[in-house]
């Protein structure tokens, strides 16, 4: 718990967050107080686990839609509206309830909604948080399978010569599928976790790893714009034939980097995991600054020395342009695996908890292999969730289009208009003042811009060309 102010709001708070929780599970997590023991460092973890995933990959394919202005710019503008972003909901942790003045947690952020915004809000949030939190786990079990699978790629080619035909999938190779199914099975044991807090050492090990292959691709980006002794690219980007098709794909760029930066949906749980003194908030800020700050500088040096080492080539996987060394490539792509591992996690977790404070964890318990006594009907929901996820992987293997889907379709209600709205409310900014105007211009901005992003991320999945 956080310091002793914290604990008798907690507790004088009891019955406020009894009406707000609507479930059993929620009313036993405070019978039973989290020991908070979290720091700015691990703080970092969490968000640099969250943030530095999947989206990195992708981003030299969005600069080289967008060129060497456009896209820079729109990594630094993203990176601005995450921290503004973060700052608002950071604020809207720890309320008051109105009739006793005690000190109320939102451990969640649907819980936050509830309590600001009202039921109606909350259960829009949720069909978006959901819809976020899933693909996030479709998007990462793409990428795993992707690394994985140019890893056995790589591998064949140094054996067998570069371009071999028997290192293709189908004649000798695996699928992808193939490796999809093999990280589910991963996620399904590492979904037992029981919660948030108890994942802290995953994270930190994730982080590393993303450390790891962020170097490397920069490095490797930088090596093969030596190599090839010219800067390649444009101002304007990849040159496409039809005027329509480029503006899709500047539109599922922005979606592309839309998705690499929030971390909004879990800000709360992870500064839930603060102690405090100081004050949760200002603990979370200095993470939320800082990560950002770190993955902005791994974003532009591997979106930009890969699109000035590949020009209009560009791959939508980074990783997967580099042939040589194979080893290091090898490597790079063994880190992105072991990174995901725990990046799915950091996801996932929120969704369990979503559910199961709402329908109940179950309390029949049985000896399971390797795992130890768990809950049946979490073993149950925890691992359909996981199977439902690779089995969407499976069926929609675009990783350019899922990514920037995803990206753009929730980007402004989960990061950007439900925190906007909160903070409103929580620090009772009046209408029409020059605050008030100046937050709901930044939302309605960002508004434009990702629904400009959604159209062009849609066409990529369900229209006819899927680059």
């Amino acid at each position: 718990m956080g310091g002793g102010g914290g604990r008798r709001g907690d507790r004088q708070a009891e019955p406020l967050l009894r009406k707000l929780s609507g479930s059993s599970s929620d009313n036993s997590s405070e019978e039973h107080p989290v020991k908070r023991t979290g720091t700015v460092w691990t703080a970092m973890a969490h968000v640099i686990t969250a943030v530095i995933g999947s989206g990195v990959l992708s981003l030299a394919w969005s600069v080289a839609q967008l060129g060497w202005v456009g896209g820079p710019a729109a990594m630094v503008l993203f990176a601005g509206v995450t921290v503004v972003q973060s700052s608002l909901l950071a604020d809207c942790y720890i309320s008051r309830d109105p009739e006793r003045g005690a000190a109320v947690r939102n451990r969640s952020y649907v819980d936050a909604i509830r309590l600001y915004l009202g039921k109606k809000s909350q259960m829009l949030s949720g069909f978006f948080l959901g819809f976020s939190l899933f693909g996030n786990s479709v998007v990462y079990t793409l990428t795993a399978a992707a690394s994985m699978r140019a890893i056995e790629r790589a591998n064949c080619y140094h054996r067998e010569g570069q371009g071999a035909p028997c290192c293709a999938a189908g004649a000798g190779g695996s699928s992808e599928a193939y490796y999809m199914l093999l990280f589910g099975v991963a996620q399904v044991a590492l979904s037992q976790i029981p919660d948030f807090h108890s994942m802290a050492w995953l994270s930190v090990f994730a982080a590393v790893m993303s450390f790891f292959y962020s170097f490397i691709g920069f490095g490797l980006g930088a090596a093969k714009v030596i190599e090839n002794g010219v800067i390649k690219g444009g101002i304007g980007g990849v040159s496409l034939v039809s005027p329509t098709q480029k503006v899709w794909r500047v539109a599922q760029a922005l979606g592309d980097i839309a998705f690499a930066y929030p971390f909004s949906l879990v800000l709360l749980e992870i500064e839930d995991t603060l102690r405090s003194p100081p004050a949760e908030s200002q603990t979370m800020k200095r993470a939320a600054r800082a990560s950002i700050a770190v993955t902005t500088f791994f974003y532009l040096g591997c979106g930009c020395f890969g699109y000035a080492a590949f020009g209009d080539g560009t791959p939508g996987n980074l990783l997967t342009g580099f042939g040589d060394p194979y080893w290091l490539v090898g490597l790079a792509n063994l880190c992105v695996v072991l990174h995901l591992l725990g990046g799915y996690q950091v996801y996932a977790q929120p969704m369990f908890a979503l559910v199961e404070r709402r329908f109940g964890a179950g309390v029949v318990d049985a000896e399971m292999p390797l795992l130890g006594r768990v809950s049946v009907s979490r073993l149950c929901f925890r691992t359909a969730n996981v199977a439902a996820a690779t089995a969407v992987a499976v069926w929609f293997p675009y990783f350019n289009q899922v990514v920037g889907l995803i990206g753009a379709f929730t980007f402004w209600p989960l990061a950007i208009h439900f925190p906007v709205q909160m903070y409103l409310a929580q620090g009772k900014v009046a209408p029409w003042t020059g605050r008030w105007l100046a937050i709901q211009a930044f939302s309605a901005g960002c508004l434009v811009a990702c629904g400009f992003a959604s159209v062009g991320s849609a066409m990529g999945v369900f229209g006819p060309e899927r680059s």
